[in-house]
């Protein structure tokens, strides 16, 4: 079943102070990742088990980062409204320098999509929504608050690796977000791949005004 529709999530750029509600909703997801895979330099073996064994680790350095606003923690929150979770919404936005582990895949590595200048490229990393509060359309009031609110970081473009499914898949397969919902906010298909396109929305600077 659907869930009811509701009105436009309040989105803000993530504070220091989110991180409590921000664990809460990670734990409401069961999602121990805590949006550290682009930046775990270890294995898969490693990664899982820093997410099933060692499963502090990448809540602390989470919300290490966040507290001190390192751009790694970047990213903006989706607010719920009365008698709902404090956040039903999460959308990783970082520059792309400290994602490389995202680019560096075997599917993206040395694409001409991504040669020349590359100031103020961010990328729409991973995405997040309450169980709860999917097909609400949360994800894309979070990518319309990216688009805003992102020139304000320095941001001349935003570029996303998000899921096509050609088929049904569960929640958790859409991490990266669904591409559909980047596409209809004006993001461009710059490579073609399946499942994984590579998009693009370059960004107007905050001396140009609004769109």
């Amino acid at each position: 079943m659907t869930p009811p529709a509701r009105d436009a999530a309040r989105v803000r750029e993530a504070e220091a102070a989110d991180g409590p509600a921000l664990t809460a909703l990670f734990e409401a997801a069961s999602s121990p990742c805590f949006c550290r895979f682009w930046h775990f330099e270890g294995d898969k073996n490693a990664w899982l088990s820093r997410c099933y064994v060692e499963t502090g680790e990448n809540r602390s350095e989470a919300l290490a980062d966040l507290e001190a606003g390192h751009v790694r923690a970047r990213g903006l929150v989706a607010e719920g409204g009365a008698g709902e979770p404090a956040l039903v919404g999460w959308l990783k936005v970082a520059p792309a320098e400290v994602v490389p582990k995202a680019y560096a895949q075997n599917l993206y590595r040395k694409l001409p999509c991504f040669e020349g200048d590359r100031t103020g490229v961010h990328l729409v990393a991973c995405s997040l929504v309450h169980p709860a509060h999917r097909r609400r359309g949360v994800l894309r009031d979070l990518v319309r608050g990216a688009i805003a609110l992102a020139p304000s970081w320095g941001a001349t473009s935003l570029e996303a690796l998000p899921r096509r499914p050609r088929e049904p898949v569960h929640d958790e397969e859409l991490w990266v977000g669904h591409a559909q919902v980047f596409l209809d906010e004006g993001f461009e298909e710059v490579h073609a791949f399946e499942p994984y396109p590579v998009l693009r929305r370059v960004l107007r600077s905050r001396s140009q005004g609004p769109e």
